[in-house]
């Protein structure tokens, strides 16, 4: 039996609409298994107490690093993380530093090493949100590379040299 060309065409409509809603279903299953939905989702506080998520960020690549005030390896990683957010300016990219630790210590911490990043203030429930982020332990410094569909591409444990920084910030452009 032959198919009109009208049910031909209103056939292939609804297999565009099924591949379309199947693709978009795999992106939101995928970002479930990594922990990339729930990092998008939390709410976090600013430095001035506001309530902010990573979702506001959207469409933007995104460069979130989990860090502390007392870690000595994050405190050697924060002055690359301050030039790549410089040489990124305007290029798509947000770097978005979340500290665990209090808002007060984190003001002092961004004021004395001129943190030109976004800031966002963490309690200990964070170790557990790293952990779904992959990182078992719950070491810091830890970094998350999310592309500009909110979907994780990279992650680092421990402090980024500058030529690892640099191919994740291309990463992350691209």
């Amino acid at each position: 039996m032959a198919i009109s060309r009208r049910d031909g065409l209103i056939l292939a409509g609804v297999g565009a609409v099924a591949a379309a809603a199947g693709a978009l279903a795999g992106v939101f299953a995928l970002q479930a298994r990594t922990g990339a939905a729930e990092l998008l989702s939390t709410t976090f506080r600013d430095l001035e107490g506001r309530p902010r998520r990573l979702l506001e960020w959207r469409g933007t690549a995104l460069l979130c690093n989990f860090w502390a005030t007392w870690c000595a390896p994050c405190r050697e990683e924060v002055p690359l993380l301050v030039a790549a957010k410089a040489a990124a300016a305007g290029n798509g990219l947000e770097i978005v530093g979340i500290g665990i630790d209090s808002a007060a210590k984190i003001r002092e911490f961004s004021e004395t090493y001129k943190i030109n990043y976004s800031l966002l203030v963490a309690d200990a429930t964070a170790v557990d949100l790293i952990r779904a982020l992959g990182n078992r332990g719950g070491g810091l410094p830890y970094t998350v590379g999310l592309d500009r569909s909110g979907a994780v591409v990279e992650r680092h444990l421990g402090a980024l040299k500058s030529p690892e920084l640099r191919q994740l910030v291309a990463r992350l452009r691209s």
